[in-house]
């Protein structure tokens, strides 16, 4: 299999060693940067009332996967505060538990790789985590649009770039594929 394909109740792919090892090193560092932004906090009760940050991400990754909701409004700076204090540790924590689906899957796959399936949650929670990871590379690529993309697979093959931008071809494969898969 090259990409996912449909499988009663989800979606399959076989991944090999290297590929395994590529998504399983990705999603672990993301896990970690996620980390960099915050922890949540061990009581629950108390995590119902902990307040998340105000100020958006300095990473530059972190800021793409936290975008500012607001941009228009005259008072879009007070508006996104706002409204990331309300809903960044959730996302965050989402966004990890995503990353940390996708490395069990994977790590369940064993050293050499196999096929994976994966019910309808698991897709949810790969589409997640594919989606964050293509959004992290991408960003760390200096891809903003889509013509940032397409200049960069006219990379000289000796560029360093190279195998970054095969990586980021290659999670976007998984996602749509993933998506096409799970559609009715």
């Amino acid at each position: 299999m090259e990409g996912f394909e449909p499988f009663p109740g989800g979606a399959a792919i076989r991944l090999g060693q290297a590929e395994a090892s590529i998504l399983r090193g990705l999603a672990s560092q993301l896990v970690d940067l996620l980390a960099t932004r915050g922890e949540s906090v061990d009581d629950p009760i108390a995590a119902i009332f902990e307040p998340g940050p105000s100020e958006p991400p300095a990473d530059p990754v972190l800021a793409r996967l936290f975008p500012d909701a607001y941009d228009d409004a005259d008072d879009a700076e007070e508006h996104s505060a706002e409204f990331r204090r309300f809903t960044e540790n959730d996302l965050r924590n989402r966004k990890r538990d995503d990353a940390k689906a996708l490395i069990a899957d994977v790590d369940a796959l064993g050293p050499d790789g196999g096929i994976l399936s994966l019910d309808a949650e698991d897709c949810r929670r790969w589409l997640g985590a594919l989606n964050d990871l293509r959004l992290a590379v991408a960003t760390r690529l200096g891809i903003a649009t889509e013509d940032d993309a397409e200049e960069l697979y006219d990379l000289p093959p000796d560029d360093d770039r190279v195998p970054t931008v095969i990586v980021y071809s290659w999670l976007n494969l998984l996602q749509d594929s993933l998506v096409e898969a799970v559609m009715p």
